[in-house]
């Protein structure tokens, strides 16, 4: 039962790191492992729940460095805002959202999800991920014009 609960928590957290659920599986099994190798460093005056979230992001991140690849995005500087339905924004479910993030190319996601989901800061995530805090910041800013653009395509109401 317990095991059941930290797979559900475990794969909502992979998912938004990998591109597919196989990906996924392997980061919470690598994840898994991490745990168990090191479970005497548990503090047990602290969240098990947060210590295993750090585990998995840190091995998700880790996988990402692992088989990171060059990436050419097309160029979407000129976004100009939209009206967009907010019925629509407020009907998105968690699976509309993860194919969204699915849909940017891999850095940027990984981006987005350390500093707006898990809270890091542009100079932890710099760190983590081998990059100028510059570069982070400025990869965030195209996930989000990505994601904008992404939403404008599916749920754009042109009310002209």
């Amino acid at each position: 039962m317990l095991y059941r609960k930290f797979y559900a928590y475990g794969m909502s957290i992979t998912l938004r790191y990998t591109k597919n659920r196989d990906d996924a599986t392997e980061v919470l099994n690598d994840s898994f492992l991490k745990v168990f190798d090191n479970i005497q460093t548990f503090d047990i005056n602290k969240s098990f729940k947060a210590w295993f979230r750090q585990i998995t992001v840190n091995t998700a991140i880790d996988y990402y460095r692992k088989t990171k690849r060059m990436i050419l995005t097309e160029n979407i500087d000129d976004f100009n805002s939209e009206t967009f339905d907010t019925d629509k924004i407020n009907e998105l479910e968690t699976e509309d959202i993860l194919k969204l993030l699915n849909a940017i190319p891999e850095h940027y996601a990984i981006i987005f999800n350390l500093y707006e989901i898990e809270g890091f800061d542009h100079n932890e995530i710099a760190e983590k991920l081998n990059i100028s805090d510059s570069t982070s910041r400025a990869n965030l800013s195209r996930a989000k014009k990505m994601l904008r653009e992404l939403f404008k395509k599916q749920y754009y109401v042109n009310y002209a």
